[in-house]
């Protein structure tokens, strides 16, 4: 495997980005991974450094670069400590728009490297970015084969670019994760999405993870990773396996 950590220029500034593929057998397909509200951390690389193994070439950005900041270190359990409540101010200063952004300077840097596939891509966000890794793939419909929103947020919003109208925009296959005990994604959003996913022949997935809560993806955050770790790894990989194969 091959690791590197570099800058790339965008509209605003330049995104520090954990790149990581396979040191052999390339060029291949891209994923973009978008990081969750806790910002970029040696977790979620070792989450793209996963998905590199399998055969991808895998690109975590920094989202929150135009703030100034790359890490948060850890957080407070307490909602109301200061570190939490920077962290949702620095949540609030990103949105949709910006992030396409970013990405488009994303691809654009990916279509120069020899180890990457310039024509196959997907995405995978969670948490905040949920809605970033499906709006990629309404934005770069010609590239963007397979997105996955793992317990995301702001599903279901009155904006035209609000995730659960994503299937009637796009051919890609969708996959939306969810916990069974979201506070920041209730049921009754859930249900909007399988609700229009279906109404519009979206291909795509709307699957509950019993006795789950938000965050359920992450392994270190118990001493024994659930079952819900496993099957998020399992569904996601299967998903790349049928979209990013040729």
């Amino acid at each position: 495997m091959i690791d590197q950590q570099i800058d790339i220029p965008t509209k605003d500034g330049q995104t520090t980005t954990f790149i990581t593929h396979p040191e052999r057998g390339g060029p291949h397909p891209v994923i973009i991974f978008y990081m969750d509200a806790p910002a970029v951390r040696e977790e979620l690389r070792d989450m793209a450094r996963r998905l590199g193994t399998s055969g991808y070439y895998v690109m975590l950005p920094n989202l929150y670069y135009r703030s100034g900041v790359m890490e948060l270190g850890p957080l407070p359990a307490d909602p109301e400590s200061a570190e939490r409540k920077r962290m949702r101010q620095l949540m609030a200063s990103i949105n949709i728009p910006l992030v396409m952004e970013d990405t488009t300077a994303l691809l654009a840097y990916a279509d120069g490297q020899s180890a990457a596939r310039k024509d196959i891509v997907g995405s995978v966000g969670y948490c905040m970015s949920g809605q970033y890794a499906i709006n990629a793939a309404t934005h770069f419909p010609g590239r963007v084969k397979a997105a996955a929103s793992i317990y995301g947020v702001q599903l279901a919003t009155d904006q035209p670019d609000s995730p659960h109208l994503a299937g009637r925009k796009i051919k890609a296959e969708l996959y939306f994760g969810c916990a069974e005990t979201d506070i920041y994604a209730p049921m009754e959003t859930i249900e909007k999405v399988r609700q229009t996913m279906k109404a519009d022949g979206a291909n795509a997935e709307v699957e509950i993870y019993p006795g789950t809560h938000h965050g359920f993806a992450f392994p270190k955050r118990t001493t024994r990773p659930p079952p819900s770790v496993k099957r998020h790894w399992e569904r996601l990989l299967a998903l790349y396996r049928r979209n990013l194969s040729s």
